[in-house]
């Protein structure tokens, strides 16, 4: 398996940088959560202090973006309960930070990375990551670890976990379309979208 890691992290940082400039550049300000208490994530910048709409309550909501992780967020437990090895690049990309999903606009359209928003997040994430290789395996299809979400339900985005390749594919079916020979090179390819 060939790997890209430092590029692929200097790539996602760039373009997570980009996101949040031009994030600001539209909107005047860090992007916006809801602030759930019993939720916290490091990415949390402070307190986001709306225009009350008209006679309704306002939800607290927090300003956020993307910080590094601390280090701590490893694979081994999935690897060693599915006995595979995940391919450097998903490992690399959801170990570079903590972020809530970030939106871009692909040559496919649009879509929004996935990330952990904290820890306990990436424990939820990992979850998933192995409910979905189980279903790969149970469907005896090649190996795919998803990535990002599209607007169409169903549809994701997945790297393919023996090449490395990113590709669209249908939950529970088949990859279908090729969309890059790497993630370094799918993300490098990704504009920000920051707009309503």
């Amino acid at each position: 398996m060939k790997s890209t890691n430092n590029d692929l992290t200097d790539k996602l940082w760039h373009f997570a940088k980009c996101y949040i400039e031009s994030y600001q550049h539209d909107h005047g300000h860090l992007p916006v959560a809801e602030l759930d208490e019993d939720w916290p994530s490091p990415c949390q910048q402070g307190l986001f202090t709306a225009q009350e709409s008209a006679g309704q309550e306002p939800a607290q909501q927090i300003l956020w973006q993307p910080v590094p992780a601390d280090g701590n967020l490893c694979f081994n437990n999935i690897e060693s309960a599915l006995e595979l090895e995940l391919h450097p690049d998903i490992k690399s990309y959801f170990t570079a930070f903590h972020s809530d999903p970030l939106d871009a606009v692909c040559s496919e359209g649009q879509l929004s990375l996935l990330f952990s928003w904290n820890e306990d997040d990436f424990e939820r994430l990992q979850e998933n990551i192995i409910g979905h290789v189980l279903m790969k395996q149970r469907l005896k299809q090649r190996i795919s670890i998803f990535f990002a979400v599209t607007d169409e339900e169903d549809l994701i985005l997945s790297l393919d976990n023996e090449t490395g390749a990113i590709w669209v594919e249908h939950v529970g079916r088949e990859p279908h379309k090729k969309l890059a020979d790497s993630m370094a090179e799918f993300v490098a390819g990704l504009t920000p979208h920051t707009q309503a």
